[in-house]
């Protein structure tokens, strides 16, 4: 795949990824709370978490404008989900009860990493 093509490629993905960060955890943890929500539910958490994310997401968008003037932010969002995955995918094994999150959020942070870090 040649430059230019990584970089339309990025710019979308940019926006893609910044618009489940704003809209879609929320909805996610509504609509498949077995495998976006952890147990018991923690509301304030989640309140936390959604914020942090929705936040990521208004600025993965800006920075689809110009992605090579904001490669910081992006390698900050393909290192924090590859922490943030990782984090979750010890846990699960420690509490058989949230095994549906390796089918729910933690490859799904994973998917965000790998397609980033290949496109950046």
């Amino acid at each position: 795949m040649n430059k230019e093509t990584k970089m339309l490629y990025l710019r979308y993905a940019l926006v893609v990824f910044g618009i489940v960060f704003l809209f879609g955890i929320y909805a996610l943890m509504e609509l498949w709370p077995s495998g976006w929500r952890w147990e018991p539910s923690q509301y304030k958490y989640e309140q936390m978490i959604m914020g942090v994310y929705a936040t990521l997401g208004v600025f993965l968008i800006l920075a689809s404008r110009n992605p090579l003037a904001n490669v910081s932010l992006i390698w900050f969002t393909i290192w924090s989900s590859v922490v943030h995955a990782t984090i979750m995918l010890l846990q699960v094994f420690g509490d058989p009860k949230e095994y549906p999150h390796l089918f729910g959020d933690i490859p799904a942070l994973y998917i965000v990493a790998i397609v980033l870090g290949y496109l950046v």
